[in-house]
């Protein structure tokens, strides 16, 4: 059996692992010319069971780092308050971990380069199948005929639309902005090993020190305050965003110039009716795209990968059987954690200082033992 998997992220590196370990072969096309990096994410819950039943779970664990402090700053960049490394666990559970996007790839790309081919600089064009097979067109010209289609090209799946129709008919913007580069240098004011954050009047920024002299800057704003017009880039953008802030602002934005790549886009989500199409079926953001407020993207995709490769196994001779299991029990999960998406958002750029007081009430209680193992119950459940 044979799959063609759309996308060399999390999503589609995943996917090839778990059907390499059930006996299928899979191609993978990936539109960059190259890997890329990623922002920070808590990676735990299906995707943290997925990756030890993968194997993969020690690789990801040596890649992991620690927080030790999470400062809220002022706008004048003295301290609002913080939470402590034991603070920060309690919240996130026994069995999660902070790593880099690009740490998880870099961990699957491992597992996989050797034995699947990746086709970078190439996207995909058409799409046919029929009873036997999907006949798939690629940009340099070639046809390649497979047993299943996976769509894990993101937010923006080609797969998707070429499939299932235009984006704008499952996309739900939520009216944020996010953009994250990784820096050249630390700020002297971010001490080696914390997360520094401020956040006032609809805009938020961190710089998180992720381990090995890395640091990310981190740029999340409400859209609906009109804050510049991001079809103009965000090298032009956020400086009009957040030029007026002080503390570390100014030299986070000038580490912009050096940045090797940025990541800048909408928040959004994409709320699909049906996973799969015949032969097609759609993985990750390209299907679901829980967005980053609720920290589970990551998670979801390697936990679905890890289900759809149970699913084929299980079902070997019926596709439409093994797709339709698939989604059944992983769509709980996926509508439960957009429903958390949509749900707090409000918390990463609160609208004013009532708002922001309120979004951060629950943070500056974790301190308390009590409510650090409320919260951290409440997190495992999402």
């Amino acid at each position: 059996m044979r799959a063609i998997i759309i996308g060399a992220g999390i999503a589609g590196l995943a996917a090839a692992l778990r059907l390499r370990q059930i006996g299928w072969e899979s191609l993978i096309i990936e539109r960059a010319p190259h890997r890329r990096g990623g922002y920070a994410v808590t990676f735990g819950g299906i995707g943290y069971d997925a990756a030890e039943r993968m194997g993969i779970l020690p690789a990801l664990q040596a890649k992991a780092f620690i927080t030790n402090e999470l400062v809220y700053h002022k706008p004048n960049g003295q301290r609002r308050f913080s939470l402590t490394r034991e603070a920060i666990a309690a919240t996130m559970g026994s069995r999660s971990m902070n790593i880099l996007r690009g740490d998880i790839e870099a961990v699957l790309y491992e597992q996989v380069h050797d034995n699947t081919p990746i086709r970078f600089g190439t996207t995909i064009t058409a799409v046919d199948q029929d009873d036997t097979a999907v006949h798939v067109t690629l940009s340099d010209g070639t046809v390649e005929h497979a047993d299943l289609l996976i769509g894990a090209d993101g937010l923006h799946s080609t797969t998707r639309a070429l499939v299932f129709g235009p984006e704008e008919n499952y996309r739900l913007d939520l009216d944020h902005m996010v953009a994250v580069y990784m820096l050249d240098k630390r700020p002297a004011a971010i001490t080696e090993g914390t997360t520094g954050t401020l956040s006032t009047d609809g805009r938020t920024i961190a710089v998180i020190s992720v381990g090995d002299g890395r640091n990310v800057a981190f740029f999340g704003y409400r859209t609906d305050r009109n804050l510049g017009d991001p079809a103009e880039g965000p090298h032009k953008v956020l400086p009009q965003v957040y030029g007026d802030m002080g503390w570390v602002v100014p030299e986070v934005l000038a580490g912009m110039k050096t940045a090797e790549s940025i990541y800048f886009d909408t928040i959004s989500q994409m709320v699909v009716d049906w996973l799969s199409r015949g032969r097609v079926v759609l993985l990750g953001d390209a299907a679901w795209c829980v967005t980053l407020f609720a920290g589970y993207g990551s998670a979801l995709a390697v936990g679905g990968a890890d289900l759809l490769g149970t699913a084929l196994r299980d079902n070997p001779s019926d596709l439409h059987a093994a797709l339709t299991w698939w989604e059944a029990e992983l769509r709980p999960e996926v509508e439960r954690k957009q429903k958390l998406g949509r749900r707090v958002k409000s918390v990463y750029a609160p609208a004013n200082p009532v708002a922001l007081w309120l979004s951060q009430l629950p943070l500056r209680l974790a301190a308390l033992p009590p409510v650090r193992r409320y919260m951290a119950r409440r997190f495992i459940k999402g």
